[in-house]
């Protein structure tokens, strides 16, 4: 909020009002600037589908191999008619966003502790990086002996694959305070708990926020292995049932249902984190 000194007597105090903010406005340059960027961003796309229908239609490339977009826009239409995408679609989101909630929380919590406290460094933190350099689809025949082949091996190998990303940049982002902030908040008689939630939480929040959008990411990576573990739904059952049918075009949509998804949850993290970041400026070079 803005202050300015009021008008008042010469000898009177000077009072504090309010300036009201001045509106955006949107000039005809910015929207053209943005149309732009949205044309740039879509011609490669655009292209790439351009060229790859016309290898399909004139024979360069087998149907066999890589079907056509239409024959892929049809493979979509055939799954949305008979139900079977959107219940996959439940069921995949499902498994990613609770592996993803649980090990992000438990990531976020052993992040805390190991950057706050250094007896939690002691305990948490060689532990946690000698275990984030063992491939998660290692753990895949453990999982299946600890928890069998139902839903919670396909949890569990998602939870144990997005704990590390979220402790990694929370611990980073906690011990990457400056010390100059600690000791401001302490000239203002502030107390460790106090400094903690309002000095070193602030300043560490754009390094937690990108670990939970790498960690979402991972989370993606984690689903397509753990849907192949004797799934009953999800994009990966539609995947198995497609290679055991030789249907290439269910196939190639699955794969682009996994990408997409990708790019949604991609971008509800960078919502997230301009709701969660109004301060932070955007630096581009052009």
């Amino acid at each position: 909020m803005t202050y300015a000194p009021s008008p008042a007597p010469a000898n009177g105090p000077l009072a504090l009002v309010d300036l009201p903010t001045r509106p955006k406005v949107r000039s005809a340059a910015d929207a053209f600037v943005r149309g732009r960027r949205f044309a740039s961003r879509a011609l490669a796309p655009v292209l790439i589908l351009v060229v790859w229908q016309l290898s399909s239609a004139t024979g360069w490339v087998d149907p066999l191999v890589l079907p056509s977009p239409t024959d892929i826009l049809a493979a979509y239409g055939e799954l949305t008619a008979d139900g079977e995408l959107y219940d996959a679609l439940q069921a995949s989101l499902a498994r990613s966003l609770t592996g993803l909630a649980l090990g992000g929380f438990t990531g976020l919590l052993l992040g805390l502790f190991a950057g706050l406290w250094r007896v939690g460094e002691e305990l948490f933190d060689a532990p946690l990086q000698m275990l984030r350099t063992v491939p998660f689809i290692a753990m895949i025949p453990l999982f299946i002996i600890w928890f069998g082949i139902g839903e919670n091996a396909k949890i569990a190998l998602i939870y144990a694959a997005t704990i590390f990303p979220v402790y990694l940049n929370t611990y980073a982002g906690v011990r990457g305070v400056d010390s100059k902030l600690i000791e401001a908040g302490r000239v203002f008689d502030l107390g460790p708990t106090r400094i903690a939630l309002r000095v070193i939480l602030p300043t560490a929040l754009p390094s937690i926020l990108v670990g939970f959008r790498y960690s979402a990411g991972v989370a993606l990576l984690a689903l397509v292995a753990a849907e192949q573990i004797n799934a009953r739904s999800g994009i990966g059952y539609i995947l198995i049932n497609a290679n055991v049918n030789q249907r290439t075009d269910v196939i190639v949509a699955g794969i682009i249902l996994y990408a997409v998804l990708g790019i949604v949850i991609d971008i509800v993290m960078r919502v997230i984190e301009r709701i969660a970041l109004p301060w932070r400026g955007k630096l581009v070079l052009a």
